[in-house]
């Protein structure tokens, strides 16, 4: 699942036929989610700058659009994938809904990027939120891709303003992600990092968690 041609194939299957478009979620859609995201979008960094968000493996989901269209500030929704198939079918989908932003000056795009690789998009210390909806699970569920969640995780930190914030979201237990986030943050040696956990729900009989790291400059 770290593997880009697995998701070209993926999002290539799922919208071959002549089956209307629809958006997958993984784990849920921007519902169950809405009230850890938005009070992140509450103020503005800077008061004639758009809040940077981003969607870190956005695949054909829902919720960067959904940010864009809920958010009363500015924003500029920046969702990324690695696959370009994902990327061109919400393009498509997006101009097809003509959807529009509570606030008249947000955007909204889609780009290809591998997110290990951050800084051919941003520079440091320019983003306000990165949203991880399973894009980090997958990573660290694949044989190679351990490796990978620890340099995607060091680029957000990185791109990350010290009043940004990280949302992963994920089913996997807190004994198990925070062990990890709170190694990683430190052994990365970009920021320092707190990690907090907040229970998200239960769904499907599985237990959803919402991950929140927040960087701290080295002193």
């Amino acid at each position: 699942m770290d593997k880009k041609a697995t998701w070209d194939r993926f999002y290539a299957e799922s919208s071959s036929g002549t089956t209307a478009f629809k958006n997958f979620e993984w784990f849920f859609g921007f519902d169950a989610v809405r009230d850890f995201i938005m009070p992140l979008l509450q103020t503005k960094s800077h008061p004639d700058a758009l809040l940077e968000v981003m969607d870190m493996g956005c695949g054909i989901s829902a919720l960067g659009p959904c940010i864009y269209r809920h958010s009363p500030l500015p924003v500029r929704v920046t969702c990324a994938d690695i696959s370009p198939i994902a990327v061109r079918l919400m393009q498509e989908h997006v101009q097809a809904k003509a959807i529009q932003p509570h606030n008249l000056s947000s955007q909204l795009e889609f780009v290809e990027l591998d997110c290990t690789q951050l800084h051919k998009h941003y520079g440091c210390s320019s983003v306000d939120l990165i949203v991880d909806k399973g894009t980090t699970d997958a990573l660290l569920r694949s044989k190679e891709g351990k490796g990978k969640a620890s340099l995607m995780l060091k680029h957000c930190l990185k791109v990350l303003r010290s009043s940004g914030s990280l949302l992963q979201f994920s089913d996997e237990d807190p004994d198990a992600r925070l062990l990890w986030l709170e190694t990683e943050a430190q052994e990365l040696g970009v920021k320092a990092a707190d990690v907090g956990v907040q229970e998200v729900g239960e769904l499907r009989g599985m237990t959803y968690y919402c991950y929140q790291v927040t960087p701290r400059p080295i002193v």
